[in-house]
């Protein structure tokens, strides 16, 4: 039988890397640690779709689920 472990939230060292990496990329939204959650907040729906892509894409060792998208 096989076991995995689930994991619910962001660890704090996972979460300081995802923020520098928003912050590094220039674009125009705002990134704030909220608990085990990052909630990111812009104007251009382009600038969210593209921190979402980058999160995906960068080697962070999980998963990462996004909610929430609002125009």
């Amino acid at each position: 039988m096989w076991k995995r472990k689930l994991k619910q939230g962001i660890e704090s060292a996972t979460q300081k890397k995802i923020v520098k990496m928003i912050k590094d990329s220039k674009l125009k939204v705002q990134a704030q640690i909220q608990g085990d959650e990052i909630r990111v907040t812009g104007k251009s729906r382009d600038d969210l779709q593209a921190v979402m892509a980058m999160v995906r894409g960068g080697d962070l060792g999980q998963p990462f689920q996004f909610k929430n998208f609002r125009d």
